[in-house]
C-alpha cells in the first residue's frame, strides 16, 4: 500500500482539531460550551441493545445524540464504560457527524468521518476515513485525524490516491486557515463618494 503519511504539527491546525474534537469527549474542556456538560444527554435511535455484563450500550438506526449545543448523528453508536468508570465510544456512519457551539463565541465546531472513536481514559479522539474538522472558517481534511488531549498532540494523515474526496482531491492532507485578524465583511455599508477636486 502506497500510503504516504503526512503529519501536521502546526499549532494553529492543532488548535482547530483540538477545539473541534474536544466537543466529542463529554469532558470538562473549556473550549466547548461549558453549560453543555451539565445538560442531560438525549439519545434517539431505532433500537438499543444493553449488555450489562460487558457494560456496553449499542444504539442503531438514525442515531441522534443531543447534549446542550452538542449534536452527534450516526448510523450506529456504541458506548462502553470500563472498570474504572471511563467512557469509550465508537460512532459509525456514512458519515457520522458532530457539531457544538464554542464557549463564549457565536461559532461552532463541527466534523465528520466514517468512524469516530473516543477513549475517555486517554482523552483521545480519532476520526477515520474521509475525515474533516472545522472551527469557524478554518478546516482540516485527511483520511485519519487524531487528537490526544493529554499529550496536546494532533496528527493528520492523508490516504493517497485511494482516499480522494472533494475536500482532498489528491488524497493528501489539506488545511484551510483564515488569517487571525480577518475582518468580517461590512454589511449595510454606504458606498463612499470620491472627494470632489479642489477648485
Amino acid at each position: 500500500m502506497n500510503k504516504q503519511p503526512f503529519t501536521i504539527k502546526l499549532n494553529l491546525i492543532m488548535s482547530v482539531i483540538s477545539l473541534s474534537l474536544s466537543s466529542l469527549s463529554f469532558s470538562n474542556h473549556a473550549l466547548a460550551e461549558a453549560a453543555d456538560r451539565d445538560k442531560p444527554i438525549d439519545l434517539e435511535a431505532d433500537s438499543v441493545k444493553v449488555d450489562d455484563a460487558k457494560q456496553t450500550s449499542t444504539y442503531t438506526g438514525n442515531v441522534i445524540l443531543t447534549q446542550g449545543t452538542l449534536i452527534i448523528h450516526a448510523d450506529k453508536l456504541i458506548v462502553r464504560e470500563d472498570k474504572a468508570g471511563f467512557q469509550h465510544s465508537t460512532s459509525l456512519g456514512n458519515p457520522t457527524t458532530f457539531k457544538q457551539k464554542r464557549e463564549g463565541k457565536n461559532e461552532y465546531m463541527e466534523g465528520s468521518a466514517q468512524r469516530i472513536e473516543y477513549d475517555g481514559r486517554m482523552d483521545k479522539v480519532q476520526l477515520y476515513t474521509k475525515a474533516w474538522v472545522k472551527r469557524g472558517q478554518d478546516i482540516v481534511h485527511g483520511d485519519y485525524i487524531m487528537y490526544d488531549a493529554n499529550a496536546e498532540y494532533a496528527e493528520v494523515i492523508g490516504g493517497g490516491s485511494s482516499a480522494t474526496t472533494p475536500g482532498t482531491p489528491s488524497g493528501r492532507v489539506r488545511a484551510i486557515i483564515q488569517p487571525k485578524n480577518k475582518k468580517a465583511p461590512a454589511t449595510n455599508a454606504t458606498p463612499t463618494q470620491p472627494a470632489e477636486p479642489a477648485r
